[in-house]
């Protein structure tokens, strides 16, 4: 019985050149992205690029043999590869000529992996700032109200093993430790070198450091200079606390136990990274510790917009509440209505700066299991209760319950579509200030994806 297929020629060529709008179906993010790219201001990228007379000298920041990319299409190739998790230039570079989409961004060029990587180095602060212009977009299209919005956090791992950091304590007896091998070795080189001078005569050489001593003395050198950063950041937290006095000697302790460490000295078991030194040991979502940093982000709860964000080192988030406020207006020109948070935020002083900008507060003051659920309360509060019993009265009536509740609601699933979703595991860059250009541009492709399922 005869079998009739539809014709399949791989050699087949075509009689018109085919169009790269019909490489995919209409409203594909790719093409959502690639037309952002006319709407946001781009001129401080390509003024790198432009020729200018300083000193009385051309300066030409162009690149050397062929002319660069086009700022546009490789600003639409990193949003483009951030919003579908894909960071790595390498990966990038692989998929531009892979596939579809990559290919539709690009226009059908296919920038190599350096060339990817070095345009977001050098454009990694102008790329950051596109977050903001992103979000007004949002606002435009309806998708950011301030109605309410919860601030919440969530440690991402740093590009660093923590395998490889050192406490104080142990860098102290290493440096020791170090100290007199290398002074062994020397000794051990200088009769080495005197037994070769008598066989082989003083002509011949003999005077390289042997790799043995080259490996302790690089190794000793760093362990100082590790020793003397934290030294350094110590007296820095002590001066900031108020503990030191005028000459930078530990004030005298008036009451409370005996100071283990004088202030100005780092404890014993302070860590120092020597990959990354500006991250920290963290505790993770899944209990364990590792390098990481804290990435906070102020979530809408219209689309779940991120309307503000920044990275610190530092686990504690007291002093995180404020600032996150202060973004929120500078980026979009006005105060939530509402705002909530959990315990790691709550302060006496950062409910009041709430209450002092009109902002409605759900901070919650008390560590809660999972599942659990405070009493609910009823009538008129005691004229009696402290600032704190007034605000934990507040979160358990009714209102205030609904209220909070909604915090799991609209945070928590951000990080999630992240972590999941995306392949939020780890970051690519190191210190605080690139970590956080780089979690920037993870939450503007955040929010490139909420616009798009909008309807863009």
């Amino acid at each position: 019985m005869e079998q009739r297929f539809k014709a399949y020629d791989r050699d087949q060529d075509f009689l018109l050149p085919p169009s790269m709008r019909d490489w995919l179906p209409k409203g594909d993010l790719a093409y959502f992205v690639a037309d952002l790219m006319e709407e946001l201001d781009l001129s401080e990228m390509y003024a790198y690029y432009e020729v200018s007379e300083t000193d009385g000298g051309t300066r030409v920041k162009a690149l050397s043999g062929q002319p660069p990319f086009d700022p546009r299409m490789m600003t639409a190739l990193v949003l483009y590869a951030y919003a579908n998790g894909t960071p790595s230039s390498r990966r990038i570079a692989k998929l531009c000529e892979r596939d579809v989409g990559y290919r539709v961004i690009t226009a059908d060029q296919q920038p190599n992996f350096r060339t990817i990587s070095e345009f977001r180095r050098i454009h990694l602060a102008s790329l950051s700032k596109l977050f903001v212009q992103v979000l007004h977009i949002a606002r435009e299209a309806g998708l950011i109200k301030l109605g309410h919005v919860s601030l919440d956090s969530t440690k991402v791992k740093a590009n660093a093993s923590r395998h490889k950091a050192m406490s104080y304590g142990r860098m102290k007896d290493k440096e020791a430790e170090y100290a007199k091998k290398v002074k062994e070795l020397l000794k051990e080189a200088e009769r080495t070198d005197e037994a070769e001078d008598r066989r082989y005569g003083k002509e011949n050489r003999g005077d390289e450091l042997p790799e043995e001593l080259r490996f302790h003395k690089t190794r000793l050198a760093k362990i100082r200079q590790a020793k003397k950063a934290l030294e350094a950041k110590a007296v820095e937290e002590a001066r900031q606390a108020g503990k030191l006095d005028a000459d930078g000697r530990p004030k005298p302790q008036k009451r409370g136990r005996p100071r283990k460490v004088d202030p100005g000295t780092p404890a014993p078991n302070k860590q120092y990274n020597f990959t990354d030194p500006e991250s920290q040991i963290m505790k993770m979502g899944h209990g364990s510790f590792d390098q990481a940093y804290n990435c906070q982000a102020a979530v809408d709860s219209k689309a779940q917009i991120i309307v503000a964000r920044s990275v610190t080192n530092s686990p504690n988030e007291k002093r995180l509440l404020v600032p996150a406020v202060k973004q929120i207006q500078e980026n979009l020109g006005k105060r939530p209505k509402k705002l909530s948070a959990d315990s790691g935020y709550y302060s006496d002083a950062n409910v009041r700066h709430l209450r002092a900008k009109s902002i409605d507060d759900y901070v919650c003051p008390d560590r809660l299991k999972h599942g659990e659920t405070p009493a609910p309360v009823r009538g008129r509060p005691r004229k009696d209760l402290s600032f704190i019993d007034r605000v934990r009265r507040k979160l358990r009536t009714k209102k205030g319950a609904r209220v909070y509740a909604l915090r799991k609601q609209i945070p928590e699933p951000v990080f999630g579509q992240m972590k999941r979703c995306r392949n939020l595991r780890q970051f690519l860059l190191r210190g605080v200030e690139k970590v956080d250009a780089e979690w920037s541009l993870w939450c503007t492709g955040h929010n490139l994806i909420k616009i798009w399922a909008a309807g863009g």
